[in-house]
């Protein structure tokens, strides 16, 4: 049934890791640069998944999930929390490196343009578009949103995201069909998840309206506007 494979694979991971590790990869994902490549709606539905199922192993006990739920949403807020305090410290200059390896200025550019489009409800939305979740705290930060603004919908956002996949994959789990073609689910929860971006740039190539390339210091999202 686990075909996923790899290193990255959330069964994997919860496996290996355990509950902690499932925070430390929370964590990391939403507001750590070098979080931006780990899985998070994945590893989310299926830790929520294992918690309707006892353990393979009696050394792998399987997550609670009042507990999931609790501390998903609490490391969400925080992970979101010390990339804005890093944005708002570090500065744009964060997004003005070269492209390496594991950093690429499409990533910057994405996030800045999603950010652009939505203002502050993008802390919320961008919870479920890969990568875009990871830069979308620090790029908050770097353009000095008002961090009550700031704090409001990452808790908002942190509490749908983190709470919220880890119960769908609770309650879907306890459904025959889905249970016996996880594999399958996990797969369809990731498409849906980056569809946002597809849409987006179907958007963007039908109006002919190339990315923006400008730095971060001379973009100034609509979010960054106390309330």
């Amino acid at each position: 049934m686990w075909q996923l494979g790899g290193v990255l694979d959330p069964k994997t991971l919860i496996d290996q890791l355990g509950l902690l590790g499932i925070f430390a990869i929370v964590f990391a994902e939403s507001g750590l640069l070098i979080g931006f490549f780990l899985p998070g709606d994945s590893l989310l539905f299926t830790a929520g998944f294992l918690a309707t199922r006892p353990p393979a192993l009696p050394n792998l006990p399987h997550p609670n999930i009042v507990v999931l739920m609790i501390g998903c949403a609490f490391f969400a807020i925080a992970g979101d929390q010390v990339g804005y305090l890093f944005g708002r410290r570090v500065g744009p200059s964060v997004f003005n490196r070269r492209d390496s390896r594991l950093f690429k200025q499409r990533y910057v550019v994405k996030a800045e343009e999603f950010f652009d489009r939505h203002g502050a409800k993008t802390i919320v939305l961008a919870r479920f578009v890969p990568i875009v979740r990871t830069f979308t705290p620090v790029l908050a930060g770097a353009s000095k949103m008002h961090y009550r603004t700031f704090v409001t919908f990452n808790v908002v956002g942190g509490v749908i995201w983190g709470a919220g996949i880890s119960a769908l994959g609770y309650f879907l789990g306890q459904i025959d069909v889905i249970a016996d073609n996880l594999e399958i689910a996990v797969l369809s929860l990731v498409a849906i998840s980056i569809l946002p971006v597809v849409i987006e740039l179907v958007r963007a190539r039908r109006h002919r309206t190339p990315p923006s390339a400008e730095p971060l210091d001379s973009v100034a999202p609509s979010g960054s506007e106390g309330t």
